[in-house]
């Protein structure tokens, strides 16, 4: 029955994958969403055997730290510092817009919402880098399943009115307090025209090869990360293996013929998707609903509040309107969405910045989430 259940959370994100691939409009629902719904269902009509929270925590907890190293495999670190200046000075301020709403958050809803430190950490790295830092960090600092649940449901819905506002009138709000975007603002060499979301070709004898190394080495670095566990002090050896295996991972993409093996993002994604229909499966709705009003609106303070304070800054310093947008929806809603608003306001130039700055945040999330929840514990 384990196997089944096993193979069961294994093949089904598989088969996600391909509808995605296949239908459109599926595609449009998304794969993360997908599987949690799938995971939430299974969850609650109780149709798993009586010991399966176990397996389930097992998935869980096995899955987020393979999947990092492989998420991060094919960043280039040196292509950092090729991006324009403007777009950096972006990517700074939305950084410590991010932080600093949620230090606020913090504040305002502590003692509405249990362990409220820690919500604030798992904020801070969902918007400065995306949802595998979101399960990193829940991982990270032992956040309940239905808490983390509750926060990436509110979030789904706050970011899809975003992503409205970022396709339709955003640029041009932005344009009455900002520059225009200049074609010198963005110049920088990536791999832009890789889609991140496309699995075709995945099956083909060298590509399995170079993904059946690189999940060796990835494996190979969460053991490493996972040793620190049997040494270190309970309270501080789950966030410490989670910040090891992200360094790691970012050390290993320094090497050229790691970071040129081809789909490890998708093959992290994958594992991500695993993740998300375990997680969803131990969550209890009745948790859900009672614990989501509160978190929506922290979610939605969070979000609007750090993009206006992120404007706000930009005119002190003088970046244009694109790039601030660009890099907002970058964070706050993750890289795939960076061509959909490139395209809405007619700036393909900007897919560029906008996805090398949001890998530089899945790359820094867990950094600034963790440090972050354990300074405003240590605040009380």
């Amino acid at each position: 029955m384990i196997f089944l259940m096993v193979a069961f959370y294994v093949l089904f994100p598989a088969l996600v994958i391909y509808l995605c691939q296949r239908y459109p409009f599926v595609d449009k629902i998304g794969a993360v969403i997908i599987c949690y719904i799938g995971g939430i269902v299974i969850g609650n009509l109780h149709l798993l055997p009586p010991d399966s929270f176990k397996v389930l925590d097992a998935l869980t907890t096995v899955t987020i730290p393979i999947a990092l190293p492989l998420l991060l495999f094919s960043m280039n670190i040196r292509r950092w510092f090729r991006l324009a200046g403007k777009t950096m000075v972006s990517l700074g301020l939305i950084i410590v817009a991010v932080m600093a709403m949620a230090l606020a958050g913090n504040l305002l809803f502590n003692g509405k919402v249990e362990d409220a430190w820690k919500v604030a950490g798992l904020m801070v790295g969902v918007y400065t880098g995306g949802t595998p830092n979101l399960a990193a960090i829940k991982t990270a600092l032992s956040v309940d399943p239905s808490t983390y649940l509750a926060i990436h449901t509110a979030d789904v819905a706050v970011s899809a009115v975003y992503i409205l506002f970022a396709i339709t009138i955003a640029q041009k709000i932005f344009l009455f307090f900002l520059p225009a975007f200049s074609t010198m603002t963005s110049r920088a060499d990536t791999d832009a025209g890789e889609d991140i979301n496309c699995y075709s070709g995945i099956f083909k004898k060298p590509v399995v090869k170079g993904l059946t190394n690189a999940l060796m080495l990835s494996v190979l670095i969460f053991a490493i990360g996972g040793g620190l566990t049997l040494v270190l002090p309970k309270s501080i050896s789950m966030a410490a293996a989670i910040l090891v295996i992200t360094t790691l991972g970012i050390a290993a993409s320094t090497v050229r013929r790691i970071r040129k093996i081809p789909m490890t993002f998708q093959l992290g994604q994958y594992f991500i998707l695993i993740f998300c229909m375990a997680v969803a499966s131990m969550a209890e709705l009745s948790r859900l609903f009672s614990a989501a009003p509160i978190l929506l609106i922290w979610v939605a303070f969070m979000v609007f509040g750090t993009m206006i304070l992120h404007m706000l800054l930009s005119i002190v310093f003088k970046v244009d309107a694109d790039t601030v947008l660009i890099t907002s929806v970058a964070a706050i809603c993750s890289p795939p969405f960076v061509p959909i608003v490139a395209g809405a306001i007619k700036n393909k130039e900007i897919v560029v910045s906008g996805l090398t700055t949001g890998i530089i945040g899945y790359a820094i999330g867990n950094y600034l989430g963790v440090f972050c929840a354990y300074l405003f514990r240590a605040m009380g």
